[in-house]
């Protein structure tokens, strides 16, 4: 059997477990040590799996991820976004859609202390929904405005996937973490641009708070403005010594864990039961980002092997004759196919033995493409049929919300996030500015 007809053969192979339910990495694993076993006798399939677990215990960077894994859930199980919710609560409540406004504010500070998704999306569904609805916001408008902010989670440092993507990669971490604030930021921006100019227009899907709900003594507003500061100070007490050059990436992510538990001691939260959550779903999430790296390490190693990658490079440039750009653009296409049954994490490790290194190939800088995939991961959570956030806002939605609701709430945002794709896209330098700037100074 060629090379090539063998690399079909364990795609189909692991797709097609993929299909019948199976763990990610339990799929993805199986397939790459069987293959190793026929390919290079009882030898190559042991070491395979073996080696793969070795480069894993060794890889240092992989620390981080434990470490803000917990910085994230000890702010959520300590309540500190009920603080955020009611500063945004007060000061945009005035503007039509102003709430609106203040969850997409509160899904980019819940991103900064979380770099998970699904975390943004839970905060924004228990605390903002219920209060959205009571004020008479439409339906429709708020369960796409939280679908779409907590999207924000895996773009704004410190995003996991980002981490994810940079091991898988390799990449620096720093830099593709700098790479994300201008687009994330971008992409808020376009959030509350449509929300404010939709709210004018129709002024029902938004209205503005009550005068009596805003009128308190400016003391308390500004006391409110405080619960504001303090996942900013902590991203940059965490983020200022790494970007100087003073920390490791690793010391970094530990003054963050650090400084994030010290905040819930000092707001006298940090109890029993939060400590207990923070350290069991730490545990949880670390473990299968660790087994699915294993998994994707030992699958890249036998794509290695058989030059997979040249043969779908040639493939696409000799046989297809199609350019850098098309094939680019195919690319994002089947990322966002995928995403309708796969998360952002499977996604990444299905195609990044062929596509990260067909994206060198094609002479493209990798830390920009890290940001385009972050990108159409957010949009194809968020696609019909079987998109990621779809199911988890109808798990957590009120009844009055039905699924044909939430699939019609988030067209517009989905537009919105392809306009800003498209733009980075064309303009590279919107997403490598900030980490060209600070790492060639």
């Amino acid at each position: 059997m060629s090379q090539d007809m063998i690399a079909i053969v364990m795609f189909s192979g692991m797709m097609g477990l993929l299909l019948t339910g199976q763990r990610v990495f339990g799929a993805i694993g199986f397939v790459a040590v069987l293959a190793a076993l026929f390919l290079w006798g009882d030898r190559g399939g042991f070491d395979l799996g073996f080696s793969a677990a070795m480069k894993l215990m060794k890889w240092y960077p992989l620390l981080t991820l434990p470490m803000f894994i917990f910085m994230g859930y000890v702010l959520s199980e300590s309540r500190i976004a009920d603080d955020l919710y009611k500063m945004f609560h007060v000061w945009t409540g005035g503007l039509p859609g102003g709430l609106a406004v203040g969850t997409i504010g509160l899904m980019v500070l819940i991103s900064a202390m979380n770099g998970l998704s699904v975390a943004g999306m839970a905060i924004g569904a228990t605390i903002a929904l219920p209060e959205l609805l009571k004020r008479g916001y439409d339906k429709r408008m708020v369960t796409g405005v939280i679908q779409a902010g907590s999207s924000l989670g895996i773009l704004v440092p410190p995003s996991v996937v980002l981490v994810l993507y940079a091991m898988i990669a390799r990449q620096p971490v720093g830099q593709l973490w700098l790479a994300g604030v201008v687009p994330g930021l971008l992409m808020a921006a376009a959030f509350i641009v449509y929300i404010v100019i939709r709210c004018r227009l129709n002024p029902d899907l938004g209205p503005v708070l009550p005068k009596a709900d805003r009128d308190i003594p400016m003391a308390e507003k500004l006391k409110l403005l405080s619960a504001g500061l303090l996942p900013l100070g902590i991203f940059f007490v965490m983020m200022v010594p790494f970007v100087n050059g003073w920390t490791s990436l690793v010391e970094s992510s530990a003054i963050g864990a650090m400084a994030a538990f010290l905040a819930a001691v000092v707001k006298g939260r940090m109890t029993r039961e939060v400590f207990e959550n923070s350290v069991r779903n730490t545990l949880g999430v670390s473990c299968m980002f660790m087994w699915i790296i294993l998994a994707a390490l030992a699958f890249g190693a036998v794509f290695d092997g058989l030059g997979a990658v040249n043969a779908i490079e040639a493939l696409f440039t000799e046989k297809l004759g199609l350019g850098p750009w098309a094939i680019l653009i195919l690319m994002q296409l089947s990322f966002i196919l995928m995403g309708t049954f796969l998360d952002d994490t499977a996604m990444l490790v299905i195609v990044a033995p062929l596509y990260v290194p067909l994206v060198g190939h094609l002479g493209f800088d990798l830390v920009w493409y890290g940001v385009l995939y972050t990108i159409t991961c957010q949009i194809a959570y968020m696609t019909p049929p079987f998109g990621y956030n779809l199911f988890l806002m109808r798990a957590m939605a009120p009844p009055q919300i039905g699924m044909r609701d939430i699939y019609t709430s988030i067209v517009p945002f989905v537009l919105v996030m392809a306009v800003v794709l498209a733009i980075i896209m064309i303009f590279p330098g919107i997403a490598l500015w900030l980490p060209n700037t600070i790492y060639g100074n």
